[in-house]
C-alpha cells in the first residue's frame, strides 16, 4: 500500500511542486536528456478540429491538496490560433454529489482556487445567475471565473443592442453589478491600466457574494482558507437521483424503468406491534430496486412512533423517517439539555416537524417546523443545523465591517459547539409534544436535562390546526338547519 501510493504521488506532484518544478527547468538547458525525462508536462500532437493541421496537447498530471488527482490538458495550433484548455478527474466518481459553497467577503477571497467539472453547475444567488453544466472541465480562481463570465457576456452586447434590445438591458444590468466586483478601470483608461495600481491595492469597496458548485459526480472544488473549519466555506454532500445516475451514466434507462414498475407492488395494511412492513421502491441513488421497511416502535420512556427506514444494499444509501403514532397531546413540552462533553453529541434526539430549537450561547434560534422531522443523534442534528445555514445565512447584503464579523464569529462558534470545544445548552420547544432527547440515566432524572411540560395558547393551537378539530359533540353539528327552520333530516 505504501509503494502504491508512492507511485500515485510521484505520478500526480502536488500543483506547488510542479510551479517550483516548471521554474526551475525554464533555467536549466533543455538539451539535457535526463531533464526530458523529468519534464513534468508532456506534448502530443493532436488535430486542430478549426483548421484540421497538426497542433500540440500539453498534459500535466498532478495534485490539488484535500482534493484528488486531476489532468489539466491544453491544446494550441499553431497554424490558425486555436486554443482550447479543459481539466479533467483523474480519480473515479464518487458515491455521492458534493455542493461546494464560498461567502466571497473581500478581495482576497477571490483568490480562491476553484476547480469545475464537465457536470458540475455554478450558482451566484446574488446575481441571480446559474451556469449550467459544460462539456468541459475548468481549473481557475473565483476571480477568473467571475472575468469569464464578463467576458463572454459582454462580448456580443452591441450586437444586442441593435437586434433585441430587451436582452441587452437585461444582461447590460448584470455586468453593472459585475463591475464593482471585478473593479476594474474604465474602458476609456484602458491604455493607462497598466500603470494604475490594481483594485486589491486601492482597497475598492467590493459587494460580498456567494459561489455554490454543485457536483452531482463530486468531481468539483472550491478552495478553503486555512482549514475546513474556514467559516466562510462549506461541504455538503447529497445522493443522486435516478436522472442524475442515468445523465452520468451509472444506471441504463431501461433498468430505471424496470424498475420503477416495481414501485406499485406494495399493499397496505394495519400496523401492529409485531409487523414490519415493507414497501418496494427505487433507490435515489443508484436507481436501483430497493425496500423501505416501516414498523411501530415504542421508545422507552416516551411514546409509540412509526419509523421508516430504506437501506440500498447495491450502493450503501440510508434514509429514515419517523412519524407520531400516538394521540395529539394535550399539553406542549420544553426539553432543556445542558452538554458539556463529546459524550452528550451521541444522545439520541427526535425532532418533530413541529419542534423549534434554540442555542442560547450563540444566539441561534430555529423557528417551529425548520428542518422538518429528524431522528439523529444531537451531533448528526447539529451537522444539518451548521449544513442549512451555512447556505442561507447572509444570503442579502452583508457589505458593512460589522455584518461581516457577525457572520463569521456565528458560523465560528456553530462549528465549536457541533465538535463540543464550548459548553452549551439546546432547548427543543414542541407545542405537540412529539420530541424526545435521550435520558442517560432513565429512569431517574437526568441532571443535565429538565423537561417542562406547558398548555398551548389560542395562537398555537390556530396554527396547528387545533381550533377547528372537535372531538366530542360532533354529532350535532351533523344536523344543519336550513332557512325553514328544520333541519335536513325532517326535510328527507
Amino acid at each position: 500500500m505504501a509503494q502504491q501510493t508512492t507511485q500515485q504521488e510521484n505520478l500526480f506532484p502536488k500543483i506547488g511542486e510542479i510551479a517550483e518544478h516548471t521554474k526551475a527547468d525554464e533555467a536549466k538547458e533543455t538539451n539535457d536528456e535526463q531533464d526530458n525525462e523529468e519534464k513534468v508536462v508532456q506534448e502530443i500532437e493532436s488535430l486542430c478540429m478549426e483548421c484540421h493541421q497538426q497542433g500540440v496537447t500539453r498534459l500535466m498530471l498532478t495534485s490539488i491538496p484535500f482534493f484528488r488527482e486531476v489532468i489539466v490538458m491544453s491544446f494550441r495550433c499553431e497554424h490558425c490560433g486555436a486554443t482550447n484548455n479543459e481539466i479533467q478527474s483523474a480519480g473515479t466518481i464518487r458515491p455521492e454529489g458534493t455542493i461546494y459553497t464560498a461567502k466571497i467577503l473581500d478581495r482576497k477571497d477571490l483568490n480562491r482556487q476553484v476547480v469545475r467539472s464537465a457536470t458540475c453547475e455554478i450558482n451566484i444567488p446574488e446575481l441571480e445567475l446559474t451556469l449550467p453544466a459544460t462539456n468541459r472541465g475548468q481549473l481557475t480562481t473565483v476571480e477568473g471565473l467571475v472575468r469569464d463570465i464578463y467576458s463572454d457576456l459582454s462580448i456580443d452586447q452591441p450586437l444586442r443592442r441593435i437586434q433585441d434590445e430587451d436582452s441587452y438591458t437585461k444582461i447590460q444590468a448584470l455586468l453593472d453589478k459585475m463591475k464593482p466586483i471585478l473593479g476594474d478601470h474604465d474602458d476609456e483608461d484602458e491604455d493607462d491600466t497598466a500603470s494604475k495600481p490594481s483594485a486589491a491595492e486601492l482597497d475598492i469597496p467590493m459587494p460580498p457574494f456567494t459561489v455554490k458548485l454543485n457536483d452531482p459526480a463530486g468531481n468539483s472544488f472550491i478552495e478553503f482558507i486555512g482549514s475546513m473549519a474556514d467559516p466562510k466555506w462549506n461541504l455538503r454532500t447529497y445522493p443522486r437521483t435516478l436522472e442524475q445516475n442515468i445523465a452520468l451514466g451509472l444506471v441504463a434507462p431501461e433498468d430505471a424503468a424496470t424498475a420503477e414498475e416495481k414501485v406499485e407492488e406494495a399493499n397496505s395494511k394495519p400496523i401492529t406491534d409485531d409487523e414490519i412492513f415493507t414497501f418496494k421502491g427505487v433507490c435515489s441513488s443508484c436507481g436501483r430496486p430497493i425496500e423501505t421497511h416501516m414498523k411501530k416502535v415504542n421508545i422507552p420512556y416516551f411514546k409509540d412512533i412509526l419509523i421508516m427506514s430504506t437501506n440500498c444494499e447495491y450502493c450503501g444509501y440510508r434514509d429514515n423517517e419517523v412519524k407520531s403514532g400516538s394521540a395529539i397531546s394535550p399539553q406542549g413540552k420544553r426539553i432543556t439539555l445542558k452538554c458539556e462533553d463529546r459524550e452528550d453529541l451521541s444522545r439520541d434526539i427526535l425532532k418533530s416537524e413541529t419542534a423549534g430549537l434554540t442555542i442560547p450561547e450563540i444566539d441561534l434560534v430555529l423557528t417551529h417546523g425548520t428542518l422538518g422531522g429528524r431522528f439523529t443523534t444531537v451531533e448528526g442534528i447539529l451537522e444539518q443545523i451548521y449544513e442549512e445555514l451555512a447556505d442561507k445565512v447572509f444570503a442579502g447584503d452583508s457589505s458593512a465591517h460589522n455584518d461581516k464579523a457577525r457572520y463569521n464569529d456565528f458560523l465560528t462558534g456553530l462549528k465549536k459547539v457541533k465538535n463540543a470545544e464550548m459548553p452549551y445548552t439546546i432547548i427543543l420547544d414542541d407545542p405537540l409534544a412529539n420530541s424526545y432527547i435521550q435520558n442517560l440515566y432513565a429512569p431517574d432524572p437526568d441532571p443535565n436535562m429538565t423537561v417542562e411540560w406547558y398548555d398551548r395558547d389560542f395562537e398555537q393551537n390556530e396554527e396547528l390546526g387545533l381550533n377547528d378539530i372537535k372531538v366530542e359533540g360532533y354529532e350535532e353539528d351533523a344536523e344543519v338547519k336550513p332557512e325553514g327552520g328544520q333541519t335536513q333530516d325532517s326535510e328527507n
